[in-house]
């Protein structure tokens, strides 16, 4: 209960101090792995829209229906049709959808980072006990997260129902597998790139827009130049040119080490020696979003 000790005072005067009984925090204090875990999930729910209004739903369950509607569609037709293959590899589904992908990742990754910047409320995170590495590690990884959970679930849904059609085990799971690494690598690119971009401006309209440009217009001019290079008879230049946009460099990578099929013109795949240089291009991609996130919010947090 709280005390009151009234002080005496002049005549004319009000002034009082109370004692309110405020006492030090005796519990268990969880630390900064446990603010992490919490805002690893709290942003991880936000990129689904849950937790959140039902209009903040409707767009990442929509790009998640239509990213899973297609493989069912496909284990369907399989089934019905008796065959002895899924009509799509694994490794390429996820190339086929791109766009819906870089449409996910345009809507999410300003969702993710642009409200705190815009409300301020980066500094607070910072105040006790989560550092910029934290919050920067919690945000990559939901992001990165929900980019896996969007391409992944339907691999499962063509695994399963090339299981239930019954397809070679040992071929589905290899190549099932093989089609997890490609979207595990591509999620933690295109969250990378995401984050980075969406992280320059508090302004969730123009993160979308440089997103969108970013991951679609980068393909739309490889893909141009690579059509250019094999008309003109430079198909050696073709893989090369490849590792200027994010869709590419992945499609690289499967096709270099994941038993895919180019998808480049003529479908000229990266030789190993081309594709170990994609690999690291692609890796110092994501090393170096890291770092210029964990730069940006240093500043951020002064």
């Amino acid at each position: 209960m709280a005390v009151e000790q009234p002080l005496t005072s002049p005549p004319g005067e009000t002034t009082r101090i109370h004692d309110i009984g405020y006492r030090g925090y005796d519990g268990p204090r969880l630390g900064r792995a446990y603010a992490r875990r919490s805002l690893y999930s709290q942003s991880l729910r936000g990129a689904y829209g849950l937790g959140r209004s039902v209009k903040s739903k409707v767009l990442p369950m929509l790009l998640f229906a239509v990213m899973c509607v297609p493989a069912a569609i496909m284990v369907a037709v399989a089934v019905a049709t008796k065959a002895h293959e899924l009509p799509v590899a694994y490794t390429r589904y996820a190339i086929m959808l791109q766009a819906v992908i870089s449409l996910y990742v345009a809507s999410q990754a300003p969702q993710a980072v642009s409200r705190d910047l815009r409300f301020k409320t980066v500094p607070l995170y910072f105040s006790r006990p989560i550092e910029t590495a934290d919050y920067v590690r919690a945000k990559f990884a939901a992001l990165a997260s929900a980019i896996f959970i969007l391409t992944a679930a339907p691999l499962l849904v063509m695994y399963v129902g090339a299981l239930l059609s019954k397809l070679g085990f040992a071929h589905q799971t290899k190549e099932f597998a093989e089609g997890l690494v490609s979207v595990a690598l591509l999620s933690l690119l295109f969250a990378g790139i995401g984050l980075v971009i969406a992280a320059v401006t508090p302004r969730r309209g123009f993160g979308i827009a440089a997103v969108i440009a970013v991951l679609v217009i980068t393909y739309g001019a490889v893909s141009t130049l690579q059509g250019i290079a094999e008309v003109q008879g430079h198909s050696g230049a073709i893989a090369w040119i490849g590792l200027f946009s994010p869709v590419t460099l992945i499609d690289g990578v499967q096709s270099a080490f994941l038993g895919a099929t180019s998808r480049n013109p003529g479908g000229v795949a990266p030789s190993t020696g081309e594709g170990i240089v994609y690999v690291l291009v692609t890796l110092a991609l994501i090393a170096g979003c890291y770092g210029l996130l964990v730069r940006r919010y240093k500043k951020v947090g002064l």
